[in-house]
């Protein structure tokens, strides 16, 4: 039971920094399939894309000239975001499963709901798909 207060309602958006906008664009935008909603240029150039969720929110790819820190395996004990899982319909999975297959984008591992891959930078990445039944938004 929560407590009585306001509430939130979704979320608002995603941030992934990245060291390179195109390439991720390519994977996110390409590959994928998300729209760009928006784009912020910096000094230095481009500095951010925002792709479109198409349920209001959005996955911002935000230009950094980190070092990258993969982890080793898929699903590890690391404390902090563990993915970003994308909502696909159920009856698309095999089409999404031969279209990354055709794009060159390994599944790295599968559950029952969710296909799982890294982006070009090594960011885990899900599509998730509802069980029948449990999630009517789905099914219209």
């Amino acid at each position: 039971m929560s407590a009585p207060g306001p509430r939130t309602h979704g979320v608002h958006h995603v941030a992934i920094q990245v060291r390179d906008l195109g390439v991720m664009e390519a994977f996110y935008g390409g590959v994928l399939g998300l729209p760009v909603l928006r784009r912020w240029q910096g000094d230095d150039g481009e500095r951010s894309i925002w792709f479109d969720l198409h349920d209001g929110g959005f996955l911002a790819i935000e230009r950094v000239a980190g070092t990258p820190r993969p982890r080793e395996g898929f699903y590890t004990d690391d404390l902090g975001i563990h993915l970003v899982a994308l909502a696909i319909e159920r009856g698309t999975r095999d089409a999404w499963e031969a279209h990354l297959a055709a794009a060159g984008v390994a599944i790295v591992h599968r559950t029952e709901h969710t296909l799982y891959l890294r982006d070009p930078e090594g960011n885990r990445v899900g599509l998730s798909h509802w069980p029948d039944g449990e999630m009517a938004a789905e099914t219209g």
